[in-house]
């Protein structure tokens, strides 16, 4: 939980992800092309990744990924964060976070 804690608080935008995920795959593509550049953690690809994924899952992420941070909080998963986009809540959250200045 502790690397997931410190990896969540480097940048404004973290998303926890899994290279194969076609979802994980849809939501970065959707903070990109918001013009926001997230920390990307494959999951699969860290030596560390199953106990990272097991942390998400307690912190109520199911399935696992992907997984978004903004501004060291956690979001949620992909429902979650289309959610925040289709209502408008998502911009706010980003320029909050100064992953957005416009």
């Amino acid at each position: 939980m502790d690397r997931i804690t410190k990896l969540a608080s480097q940048k404004a935008v973290v998303i926890f992800s899994k290279s194969s995920c076609g979802m994980s795959h849809a939501i970065k593509r959707l903070f990109y092309e918001q013009g926001v550049g997230p920390a990307i953690c494959e999951l699969d690809e860290d030596s560390r990744g199953k106990e990272m994924e097991w942390a998400l899952m307690r912190l109520g992420c199911n399935p696992s990924v992907p997984a978004v941070f903004v501004g060291g909080k956690f979001v949620g998963s992909a429902n979650t964060v289309m959610t925040l986009h289709l209502n408008g809540s998502l911009k706010r959250m980003l320029r909050d976070a100064g992953a957005l200045w416009l």
